[in-house]
């Protein structure tokens, strides 16, 4: 099977240390790198777009979206979220296939930090997991 990953360039040091973790947790159980398309895109924004061009490919049993979208002083952050979240779904429902949303939604760098390997894990890992999981459960429904 061969899997995508969708990340984000903005907030670099935390989306790099995301897709480090989900081609990590792809190389522990065994999926080859030549299985795995990465996909960067400029901003959490654009992901949506990325991933609705891997989908119509049909080649992919599921698109690993990975971001970082942190709080700052103004509203963006919410207008961010919204817009992605909503159209990572919609990609999903839109095209069945599992869309994972891996993205970090936090109010600081270092609420970031604490889910790429900190005391909250890592979230780029968790990722890769659900995706297997998910096309398990469209396989067997």
């Amino acid at each position: 099977m061969k899997y995508a990953i969708v990340t984000s360039e903005f907030n670099q040091e935390i989306t790099d240390a995301l897709l480090q973790g989900a081609l990590e947790r792809f190389a522990e159980i065994n999926i080859p790198a030549n299985n795995i398309t990465v996909v960067k895109v400029p901003g959490a924004v654009e992901i949506p777009f990325a991933a609705q061009l891997l989908a119509k490919k049909n080649q992919y049993a599921a698109i690993v979206c990975l971001g970082a979208v942190i709080r700052g002083e103004t509203t963006h952050y919410d207008y961010v979220c919204e817009q992605v979240s909503q159209g990572c779904q919609r990609v999903m429902l839109d095209h069945e296939i599992p869309v994972i949303f891996g993205l970090l939604t936090t109010e600081d760098e270092q609420q970031a930090r604490e889910r790429v390997g900190g005391k909250h894990g890592h979230k780029g890992k968790d990722a890769v997991d659900t995706a297997l999981v998910m096309v398990n459960l469209k396989e067997n429904l």
